[in-house]
């Protein structure tokens, strides 16, 4: 271990920070998995936050640890990670989560890490210490999981509306609002296997860097992994409301059978990203998922300029996570050991 190990204390409080960055994540994505189901009326608030927490945790016995992978051992080469590098990620991330909080902009907690990672390797080692292909797979999927949201989300809207045309609206209205307690539980369980890993991947690139965990590991410390979960979770229970708002009704009015249609779109798609072990952007999925349903009902009812201001948001998380966390490598170099 000798000269890479960081002292002991600096290690736990970079593991307690990627812990926060975690729950923060919960809380700032907490509008992408209830976001439908409230503003359809089909549960209230305080039930959602609930509800989405508990499949956020459940996550942890579904999905195999394939992001974690990806993040932990499949953007940076061996040996160029160290503990400045993770804390200037994480103030990065955090940062970049903060700022379009507040804005109340439903940006990516996934790609302001994966920016944050990018920043501070950058700052240390330049752009040949990046694994091309794990970085180009993320930012294939920037792309990609919007749009496989947007498709699903409009295909199962046309297939609804065709089986349900001899249905009576009302009788579609019920049985939707009992449907989208499983659409909407399987799209908190999508969000809670993909982004919970992405925390226990960084965590793990730590602990490998300073020397508390082995490379040739196939899995990190199960303590990392009950931590990450159970944190994601606990910041989806406190919420965060003021994108809720957005996501559920400025980008278009909803529905409990459009609802259904763009949680499920989006829970087939973080399933996929989570299987093949990409680290995708919950809100981008399920943004495009509600855009998908919108236009299928006429292309007015969707805000485009509500959405275009998202994707703007999309476009500079990785540049505005990364100089920030490029800026904070340099200064954890003076104030870390």
């Amino acid at each position: 271990m000798g000269s890479i190990q960081a002292a002991f204390w600096v290690v736990a409080l970079l593991v307690v920070l990627a812990v926060a960055f975690d729950f923060m994540n919960g809380f700032h994505d907490a509008a992408n998995a209830i976001a439908t189901v409230v503003s359809t009326g089909v549960l209230k608030p305080q039930q959602a936050i609930v509800f989405a927490a508990f499949f956020n945790v459940v996550a942890i016995l579904v999905f195999h640890l394939n992001v974690a992978a990806t993040i932990g051992k499949g953007i940076v080469l061996p040996g160029v990670v160290d503990h400045h590098v993770v804390f200037g990620a994480l103030i990065g991330a955090i940062f970049w989560n903060v700022i379009t909080w507040w804005w109340g902009i439903p940006s990516s907690s996934s790609h302001a890490l994966i920016g944050g990672i990018v920043g501070a390797v950058i700052a240390k080692a330049g752009a040949g210490s990046l694994i091309a292909a794990g970085i180009w797979k993320t930012v294939l999927f920037i792309f990609l999981s919007p749009l496989l949201g947007f498709l699903l989300g409009s295909l199962l809207m046309v297939l609804v509306a065709n089986l349900c045309r001899r249905t009576s609206p009302l009788r579609v209205d019920n049985l939707f609002r009992r449907l989208q307690l499983v659409s909407a539980g399987l799209y908190s369980l999508g969000h809670g296997g993909n982004d919970a890993q992405k925390t226990i991947g960084i965590i793990w690139m730590l602990l490998i860097a300073t020397g508390y965990s082995s490379g040739t590991d196939k899995m990190p410390p199960g303590w990392v992994i009950w931590c990450c979960y159970l944190a994601i979770g606990a910041g989806t229970m406190f919420g965060g409301w003021r994108i809720v708002k957005t996501m559920g009704q400025k980008i278009t009015k909803l529905k409990p059978v459009g609802g259904f249609c763009a949680e499920a779109g989006g829970a087939i798609t973080l399933f996929l990203a989570t299987a093949l072990g990409v680290p995708v952007s919950t809100t981008h999925t399920i943004t495009g998922a509600i855009v998908g349903v919108g236009s299928v009902q006429r292309a007015s009812a969707v805000r485009w300029g509500v959405a275009g201001n998202i994707v703007w948001a999309w476009v500079f998380t990785i540049p505005a996570s990364a100089f920030v966390a490029g800026l904070f490598y340099w200064i954890g170099l003076a104030v870390l050991p």
